[in-house]
Parts: C-alpha cells; sequence; structure tokens
C-alpha cells in the first residue's frame, strides 16, 4: 500500500492515478489517524520551502511522520519541494526542515548557465543513477525527467547521493539514506521512466 501525505501542497491525485493503472493499491492521508498501519509513504511537494513546512507543520501529521520515518523505518520517498523538506535547512527561508537526511537546499547558481531563462530550471532533463539500487530496476543509467524548481539539495554526505543531473553543475537529483528517498524532478509528469520509478519504489 502507497499511502500519499496531503498536507494542501502537491498534486496528490497524479501519482493515486499512476499506482491505480499498474494496479498498486494507493490512498490519501489527510490526517494523522490515516496514517495507521502504512507501508510506503510519499510526501510531494511545489511551491515554497518555508510555506510547505508550515502547511506540514498545521496539518497534524509531523509528528507520525517522524515517528514513522526515524524510529518505523517506514519507507519515504520526498518529491520536489518534499524532497527538499527532508534537509536541515533551505536559502529559500528561515523555516527548519525535517532533517531527516544531513544537507541543506541552496539556491541553484546560474553563473556557468548561458540561456537567457535560467530559473527556474524548468524541462526535461538527465538523471543518472552512480549507484545501483532496485529503485533503478529496469530503467537505464540516464533516464529523461521533468524538472521544475531553483533550488536543489546538497547533501553532506556523498554516499547519500544515488542519482546526478546537470544544470550549470552536476546535482544531487535523487537521494538516499536507509528507508529515505527523494527525488528533485516530478517522476508523476515523467512519463515511462517516472512510472517505472514509482513502481520500483512502491515494490520495496
Amino acid at each position: 500500500m502507497i499511502t500519499v501525505i496531503n498536507y494542501g501542497v502537491g498534486n496528490i491525485n497524479a501519482f493515486i492515478n499512476i499506482y491505480k493503472k499498474h494496479g498498486i493499491p494507493a490512498n490519501i492521508a489527510t490526517h494523522f489517524r490515516d496514517l495507521d498501519n502504512v507501508n510506503n509513504l510519499i510526501l510531494p511537494g511545489v511551491g515554497s520551502f518555508d510555506y510547505a513546512m508550515q502547511m506540514l507543520n498545521a496539518s497534524g501529521m509531523r509528528e507520525r511522520l517522524d515517528e514513522l520515518v526515524l524510529n518505523e523505518k517506514k519507507n519515504v520517498l520526498g518529491v520536489c519541494v518534499g524532497m527538499q523538506m527532508m534537509a536541515m535547512s533551505s536559502e529559500e527561508g528561515k523555516s527548519e526542515g525535517l532533517g531527516w537526511i544531513r544537507g541543506k537546499v541552496k539556491k541553484i547558481n546560474t553563473a556557468p548557465i548561458k540561456h537567457r531563462s535560467k530559473l527556474p530550471h524548468m524541462g526535461w532533463n538527465m538523471v543518472k543513477s552512480i549507484k545501483d539500487h532496485v529503485i533503478f530496476k529496469d530503467m537505464q543509467e540516464e533516464e529523461l525527467f521533468y524538472f521544475l524548481h531553483s533550488y536543489y539539495f546538497e547533501v553532506e554526505n556523498e554516499k547519500n547521493c544515488y542519482g546526478l543531473t546537470h544544470y550549470g553543475k552536476d546535482f544531487a537529483s535523487i537521494i538516499h539514506e536507509e528507508n529515505i528517498y527523494g527525488i528533485q524532478c516530478h517522476p508523476e509528469k515523467s512519463h515511462t521512466a517516472g512510472e517505472t520509478f514509482l513502481k520500483n519504489f512502491a515494490k520495496l
């Protein structure tokens, strides 16, 4: 069972529709009581870091999520801002992050980018897997995914970086530590590669 966290931020139904298409049970959590008997969690996110953190903290689900992820070791996938929220902090705002993976969210340096429209980083770009993991099953070493962001997660420990993307410089587009996974791009908008990634996460 996949449980998508609905705290008022993110395209929840896109994930549900993909899992229904592939016959994978999925539901939506809007209250901490919906987080009983869960397996794999998805934490989506769009917009600004501070707003997303404020919405999650106000949802009443933050404490239960910390317990599920950090103590019960339930698998969780953060998507876009949902991945950035797993950091300690962000240059985009003043709120503390979830702190599930050590690192800081930083603004993309536009100086090396030659074209006029520099931010946000929007559209299709390559994600290169740099470590073997079942999350990449049935995928090529490099796959196209859809991006929309101006900030990236700089992990403290390189061992947590599992996928790289180049935009001005290489940045971690997929991160992982134990039961915690993050993807900077939008797998729910990335056609076959994104659906394969989401199916692999459901099978962890």
